[in-house]
Parts: structure tokens; sequence; C-alpha cells
């Protein structure tokens, strides 16, 4: 049975479950997203990449101020509706709408449900060292990310994953997941499940504030930070007052080459070598990957050390 649906969904995450239902069987009559945003350096107004791709196919496009809006309520009803599937669109429903759809609003998730409900799944999961992480759809109710389960994917955590590399990961397995979780209402051959009571774990948005490394943190959690807050909101820190951004680092078996003058570096403290710069943490060190000074494009640590001249016992963070 071919369905009408309306997708909802805002960041470059989103495009591949509606590159996936607009290959599929079933209408895609209309996409909701947010109303453009400032972007760029010159910050000026643009639009959504869910609202590109959706004037690209020759959908049409709605970008209510907010759901509530009067104006959206009614063109959602005028639609005629069968599911409403979501991909981060990045606004609550209220009840008004989501009685709308007569098969309901499903969500893709990027978490095994009930873990990590929230804004920020992916970041979250690298920061608590999770292994195993995954995409979960369910019907959307208002409390948040609590409703009944339809179905889900795993996928395993990589060492080096970054949040961009763990999401981009999960977004084209979640596709799938979303178009087979349609497919499977329009049938009627899904019956929801409803989610653990156990387990339950929160990951509420990650701001500039949670991508400030703390290096007094023992190494495998600045790691975590690092792979985590990249490449948004991008981690951070400080040098003599200057802002530097940062890239994952490596962590060492060994605080510094064996030596003489050898000794273990203090969390922040700096030692750059010919071809490496580490600095100390709460225990081992790390190895620096890539750093940005204001107004310049990310560099290796080491050439960024060697024209930054660094002093001795130089200090990140204080």
């Amino acid at each position: 049975m071919t369905v009408r649906l309306l997708f909802a969904g805002t960041p470059a995450a989103a495009l591949p479950a509606l590159d996936a239902l607009l290959a599929g069987p079933h209408d895609v009559v209309a996409v909701l997203t947010r109303p453009d945003a400032a972007a760029g350096r010159g910050r000026r107004p643009a639009a959504s990449p869910v609202a590109q791709r959706a004037v690209e196919a020759g959908v049409e496009l709605l970008r209510p101020r907010s759901p509530r809006d009067a104006d959206f309520g009614r063109r959602l009803a005028e639609l005629a509706l069968d599911c409403a599937p979501v991909v981060a669109y990045g606004a609550m429903l209220p009840r008004s709408v989501l009685d709308v759809p007569e098969r309901g609003w499903v969500n893709l998730h990027f978490s095994l449900l009930p873990a990590w409900r929230g804004a920020a799944p992916v970041q979250h999961t690298l920061l608590a060292g999770d292994q195993v992480s995954g995409a979960t759809t369910f019907r959307i109710v208002e409390a948040l990310d609590a409703g009944p389960l339809l179905g889900t994917t795993t996928e395993a955590v990589r060492p080096a994953d970054t949040a961009g590399d763990l999401l981009a990961r999960l977004a084209r397995s979640g596709a799938e997941l979303l178009a087979a979780t349609i497919d499977g209402l329009a049938a009627d051959r899904l019956e929801p499940v409803p989610q653990s009571v156990e387990g339950v774990s929160y990951a509420p948005r990650i701001d500039v504030d949670d991508a400030r490394v703390r290096w007094s943190e023992p190494a495998f959690a600045v790691d975590r930070r690092l792979r985590a807050c990249t490449p948004a909101p991008g981690p951070w820190t400080t040098l003599s007052g200057e802002r530097l951004k940062l890239g994952p680092a490596v962590v060492t078996a060994e605080d510094l080459p064996t030596g003489p003058d050898a000794h273990r570096l203090d969390p922040g403290e700096l030692v750059a070598g010919k071809h490496q710069v580490l600095v100390g943490t709460g225990t081992v060190a790390l190895q620096l990957g890539t750093v940005q000074p204001p107004g310049r494009r990310p560099m290796p640590a080491a050439d960024w050390a060697r024209g930054a001249r660094l002093p001795d016992r130089a200090r990140l963070g204080g």
C-alpha cells in the first residue's frame, strides 16, 4: 500500500532518510523544516539542507516559525497525510499536530532508546565511552523521545570515531531503518513496543562551554571530549588568553620521551618536538592532532607550535 508522507527534518544528517523516502514507493507530498537561519562567516540567512533538497526535488516546502502556527495546522489537515517521518526537525510538536496523520509521526533517533533521549545522542554516546550505538524508530508522543519503539539498528563505535564520523554512519543505516519502518506501517505489520523504563539516560544539547577541554581530566576523558565535540560545536582551549580550536588527539603510552630531563607533564603543559606536540592531562599525555588559531585554518600541531614560538612550560587552559 502506498501512503502519503510529510517528511520533517532540518540538518544534513536528515538527508539520507529524505532521499531514501523520495526514492521509495510512497508519496512524499510535503517537507517540513525550520525557518532559514544565520550561517557562515557573514551570518546571512540560509535555507536548511533539508529545505534545499526539497526545492531540488520539487516537493512542497513548509517552514513555519513554530509548528503551533495556525496556518501550518490548516495546511497539515489539507494534506490528508497517512504518516509523518521525522529526522532531527528541531522543534517540539504539539498534540494538535501529533493527532493529524492517521499512522502518527515516526521519529528516527540516533541512539538505542531508551538510552540517550534528547538533542545530542551521538555526542553523549562518545562522551560516555559507549562501545555500541545505533538508531531507533518510534512513534512520537508528547514526552521527550519516550514513544513506543518500531525498529532498531546497531552500529559499533570505533576507537577513533568523532561525532561527525558516527553520525554519518548512523544517518545512512538509519535511513534504511526509517524506510523499512514506513513500509511496515503501510502494510499494517508493525506493532509498536513500549520503551523499557530501565536504562533511561538523557543527552542534552552540547554547547560551546561543554566543548572547552578540561586538561585535569584523565586522558581518556579528554580524548572523548575532543572526539564528541568534533565537528560541532568544536573543542577548544586557551593559550595566553587566546582561544584555540582543537582536533582529535592521540593518547600516548608515556608522558615524554625518555631522557635526563624527562618529567611528568602537568595538566595542560605543552612540550613541542619536531614532529609532535604533547600536552599533559590528569593521567598520561596526549599528542595533539590539529590546532586552529583565531582567523586561520586548522594545521598540524607541530606546524602551529613552530610558528607560535612557545615559551618553556607553556600551558593550555591556564
